[in-house]
């Protein structure tokens, strides 16, 4: 995230970072290695694009936090970050900039914005091309591939793997967007489920063979809240529950849901020394939809940056595009993702319980 010119500004940031915890635990894990899509990418695909131009490159993206451009595709901080600060630990960078030197010693960031958790000549069954080429399966290797470079024994591996807490995702939810984004019979979405939750599974099983002891699995976003969803498919006719969001699609990430849980269940039959956390993203967003004011929100179905039309979606996000107030008042930044704030409230729900089983802070 940038090199600092000396100890003194290194001091401070160090302090803004603990201040701005939500809880501190010291101790606990040496590191943090994270996998998943653009939810929790710090910077790797804006690396992977080299010069090409990027909306993400530029301000308003990291304005309320960092206050520059960080690769996040947030205004401020993600997921991992909140994890990260509550046991003192410096934010995960991302992987690919220092892939084939880096030692990593507090862990690494290996999402990436628009990866799946299946492969895509998975879809060429139907037909159906995925936009990029990032996977589960990809971070994975790039994970093992630096893994035996700065640990080239089996016990060193297993010695970093067991003092690190792994956060696998949340992943798989490309998988149902490019789907439902290309307009493809949203029926035939369900039949991807079972290999979704069965890639995780397996990744899960695959870290823990190398020495993994702790894992967090979260689950899918309410994606039937989520503004880019409510004007795709929010047309007239659409059956919404009563916090306005599309019933049809929420309903689609609770079976995601309900299989992954399963996935959790049959790993922890599996490996009973390992601490496997499953984290519900899906009911600690819709804690803040439903009881907006508590968290200081407005309305949490618009997005904060964006264009002009009934959610603020029409425009994306870039230096052009209308801020709509200050994003600590909005759960989406862009339309997609979240903002600090609402990443915040996830976050502690996750740490502290009872969005996460069990909560994080009481795994050390």
């Amino acid at each position: 995230m940038g090199s600092f010119g000396c100890l003194s500004v290194l001091f401070v940031s160090v302090v803004v970072l603990v201040l701005n915890s939500p809880t501190v635990q010291c101790g606990c894990y040496k590191r943090i290695f994270s996998f998943g899509d653009s939810i929790i990418d710090a910077g790797n695909f804006v690396h992977a694009i080299g010069n090409g131009p990027s909306s993400y490159k530029e301000f308003p993206f990291g304005m309320t936090f960092f206050h520059h451009p960080t690769g996040r595709i947030s205004d401020g901080r993600i997921l991992v970050d909140f994890y990260a600060q509550a046991f003192q630990l410096p934010l995960p960078p991302p992987s690919m900039p220092e892939q084939d030197s880096g030692h990593f010693p507090n862990g690494a960031n290996f999402a990436v914005l628009a990866a799946t958790a299946l492969p895509g000549s998975y879809f060429h069954r139907w037909n159906h091309t995925l936009p990029t080429g990032w996977d589960l399966g990809g971070e994975i290797n790039w994970f093992k591939e630096m893994l035996h470079r700065i640990a080239p024994s089996d016990g060193d591996k297993r010695r970093i793997l067991g003092e690190s807490l792994i956060v696998l995702g949340e992943i798989g939810g490309n998988d149902y967007n490019f789907w439902f984004g290309a307009r493809r019979p949203r029926e035939q979405a369900f039949q991807f489920i079972p290999d979704v939750v069965g890639c995780i599974r397996y990744n899960a099983q695959e870290l823990i063979g190398l020495g993994a002891k702790t894992i967090v699995i979260p689950n899918n976003f309410p994606i039937g809240c989520v503004p880019e969803y409510l004007d795709w498919f929010g047309g007239p006719g659409e059956p919404r529950d009563e916090h306005q969001c599309l019933r049809w699609f929420n309903d689609f990430s609770a079976r995601h849901n309900e299989a992954l849980r399963g996935v959790v269940n049959q790993l922890r039959a599996r490996n009973p020394g390992v601490k496997i956390i499953y984290t519900d993203y899906f009911g600690a967003t819709m804690e803040v939809v439903k009881t907006p004011a508590k968290f200081g929100i407005g309305n949490p179905l618009v997005a904060c940056c964006g264009g002009n039309n009934q959610h603020h979606t029409n425009d994306g996000c870039n230096r052009t595009t209308r801020l709509w107030g200050n994003p600590d008042n909005f759960v989406s930044w862009d339309g997609v993702h979240m903002t600090d704030k609402a990443y915040h409230a996830i976050s502690d729900g996750v740490l502290n319980g009872p969005f996460a089983d069990p909560p994080l802070l009481r795994t050390c």
